[in-house]
């Protein structure tokens, strides 16, 4: 009697891939590399401490698609950064992984040749080739967390990751960010409520054990210590925006009942921009009014931007793919990207040497006052 077929019945086909270590093998990191993760990293736990006054802009293409257009951006945000450094610690979006509410394009690493080919190993190739060249150049840069595999190969060149409004809730991406090595910023909920990221702060610092993958590839238990330097990201959602001053106040004073840290970065686009990228430059400008009128919490922004404005559906001829034009959500272009970082520091470069942490208001003196 034939036993009856219960495994895999959806499996179509499986593949063996590169383990971490092989991976890194191929494109090592310099010592230059290193010391810019290095650097950036702890520059943004300062920033978060208030040790640095300076904000952390992330900022950057929605996704990363072409690598000759990635490198060109990256030249031209390394030399904007230095000219506003001492205000602004710039650092580049290098997307590769994109979450879909049904299907679509999935990033870089799923499928690099745009094509449905899916060569991942290919993917993780390339992408991994690419941070270490962004590095190298002395430019820090952040990515999303989205698959809990691939931060094995790849987040030792990332300085600042994100976990998006669809994966905050997830107990696998908590986890996984706890033993991220960069800051995290957990996005609130696609419908703009604050809970659910507050209680992601609440648990990424906190130890884990999961399931996982070491360097050689192999299924692990992962005992991680808790990420220390988590914060959150308002995105909006709703149909509502939340980066104006009474929402930030009102973040603020979740977070301190919460006793997380009150620090806030404010994302640009997504329910911000009503998913318009004409608007990013409004919400940026608004964020400066509230720096400028005394806010103490808001540490960030996080801005899609490439060389060329809008979006762009992929062809069915890859040859008619539009330079420097995002294939996910639609950026502002590299001219308004400099205008937009260059007012904000003029406007706030006065305004950040006195900035703390802002700290839970004493209710007894205010009533005894």
């Amino acid at each position: 009697m034939n036993k009856p077929i219960v495994d895999d019945l959806n499996v179509l086909s499986e593949e063996t891939l590169i383990t971490p270590n092989q991976l890194k093998e191929m494109a090592p990191a310099s010592e230059k590399a290193l010391t810019t993760v290095s650097n950036a990293r702890l520059a943004i736990r300062n920033i978060l401490s208030r040790v640095d006054k300076r904000l952390v802009i992330i900022v950057g293409p929605c996704s990363i698609h072409d690598v000759a257009a990635a490198m060109d951006y990256a030249a031209r945000l390394k030399q904007l950064s230095e000219e506003v450094a001492d205000s602004l610690m710039l650092v580049m979006r290098v997307y590769f992984e994109k979450p879909r509410t049904t299907v679509g394009w999935k990033g870089f690493i799923n499928d690099p040749h745009l094509n449905d080919s899916f060569n991942i190993t290919e993917g993780l190739k390339l992408g991994r080739k690419l941070l270490v060249d962004l590095a190298e150049m002395g430019l820090p840069t952040s990515t999303e967390a989205l698959d809990p595999v691939s931060p094995q190969y790849l987040q030792d060149m990332i300085c600042w990751s994100a976990i998006g409004a669809r994966t905050t809730e997830s107990q696998t991406h908590r986890e996984m960010a706890s033993g991220l090595s960069s800051a995290i910023g957990f996005k609130n909920g696609t419908d703009g409520s604050l809970d659910v990221a507050i209680n992601a702060l609440k648990s990424v610092s906190a130890p884990h054990r999961f399931l996982g993958i070491n360097h050689d590839g192999e299924v692990s238990v992962i005992h991680t210590r808790g990420n220390a330097h988590a914060h959150v990201v308002l995105r909006g959602g709703g149909g509502q925006t939340n980066y104006d001053s009474v929402s930030v106040a009102l973040c603020e004073e979740k977070l301190l009942a919460a006793s997380v840290s009150p620090n806030i970065m404010v994302d640009c686009s997504h329910a911000n921009s009503s998913k318009n990228h004409e608007l990013q430059p409004l919400v940026m400008d608004n964020v400066a009014n509230q720096i400028t009128e005394g806010n103490q919490s808001i540490i960030g922004l996080m801005v899609e931007s490439h060389i060329n404005a809008g979006n762009q559906s992929i062809p069915e001829n890859l040859a008619d793919l539009k330079y420097g034009v995002s294939i996910t959500d639609a950026c502002v272009d590299w001219e308004t990207t400099e205008q937009m970082i260059r007012s904000l520091r003029d406007k706030i470069k006065d305004h950040l040497l006195n900035r703390e942490m802002p700290k839970p208001k004493d209710t007894a003196l205010e009533q005894s006052a």
